[in-house]
């Protein structure tokens, strides 16, 4: 049942994409906000505690809560919700679009519309961004994004349902939303940052994996050993370096943030990536998806 649902999910969001209006994680990030602005206080000793106890109400709370209610319900039912929560996790139809949508541009020489829509997918300074950085960028958030919005939200409802899903995606949107280095979130939003890498430790892994098993194989995997771990990222490394390595291509190097230019890992290796390179690492991750949901109905299958 719950490949099939698994399965029901991926479809849904291949036929209608991401909910235009009334996303659950909306009113979500909205309560976020209200609890982030009324307990953070960036200068407290208590600041890391404050942002703990706001997870625990944020995160656990509502998502057992959500289980609770689940117990509550018949098979049938429960078996919709997990194809809509599915749904509504997995935003793979979302990041093939935000790819396109700064492909499209950048292939007809458009620039500045070009680096107005990588601004929206990364958060390094985009106003000076040349063609191949441009293409650089996008293959390296289209690649980590895979396995932060689509593969973990697939292994945490693999692993616990429906509650494991939601816990997971609450959990890494609240590191989106706090998990920066500023003097406001730096405290704050530490719990927020640990535990989304907790919850991401072994997914990035397999998603490298499976970067390497649906491209080229044996550089996927040679550079993700050798290179995931220079990454300050615990996580994000392994998943670039594979990607890189499965597309033959190099990622990584200097990029500026907020105005201070920072010495980036190279990642993979061949050729700088360029325009087409979108395009080949968006079909990365969509055949990565496809290998899970095989091999998900091959372990159900056996067992």
């Amino acid at each position: 049942m719950i490949s099939i649902a698994l399965i029901c999910g991926v479809l849904l969001d291949r036929l209608l994409g991401e909910p235009k209006r009334w996303h659950p994680l909306v009113g979500f990030g909205y309560l976020a906000n209200w609890l982030e602005h009324k307990y953070n206080s960036p200068k407290s000793s208590g600041a890391k505690l404050a942002g703990l106890a706001c997870w625990l109400v944020l995160v656990f709370l509502t998502t057992g809560i959500f289980y609770v209610f689940l117990q509550l319900l018949p098979v049938e039912a429960v078996f919709i919700i997990n194809c809509l929560v599915v749904y509504f996790v997995v935003g793979l139809k979302s990041l093939a679009e935000h790819g396109r949508n700064v492909l499209k541009p950048l292939i007809i020489g458009d620039l500045a519309q070009a680096r107005s829509q990588i601004a929206m997918m990364v958060s390094r300074d985009t106003q000076t961004l040349n063609e191949q950085q441009i293409a650089a960028a996008t293959c390296e958030s289209v690649l980590e994004n895979g396995s932060d919005a689509v593969f973990a939200a697939l292994f945490w409802f693999v692993l616990l349902g429906a509650p494991g899903a939601i816990l997971y995606r609450f959990s890494n949107t609240l590191d989106a939303m706090w998990g920066y280095k500023t003097d406001r979130y730096y405290r704050f939003g530490w719990a927020a940052a640990r535990i989304d890498d907790g919850l991401n430790w072994f997914p990035a892994r397999l998603s490298a994996l499976s970067y390497a098993l649906s491209g080229n194989f044996s550089k996927g995997i040679q550079c993700s050993r050798q290179q995931g771990g220079a990454c300050e990222s615990p996580n994000a490394g392994y998943v670039m370096a594979a990607g890189a390595g499965a597309l033959n291509i190099t990622l990584g190097g200097a990029a500026s943030y907020h105005g201070k230019i920072q010495q980036r890992t190279l990642f993979g290796m061949g050729s700088k990536a360029v325009a087409m390179d979108i395009e080949r690492a968006i079909g990365l991750v969509q055949r990565s998806v496809v290998l899970w949901i095989l091999a998900l109905l091959l372990i159900e299958f056996f067992l």
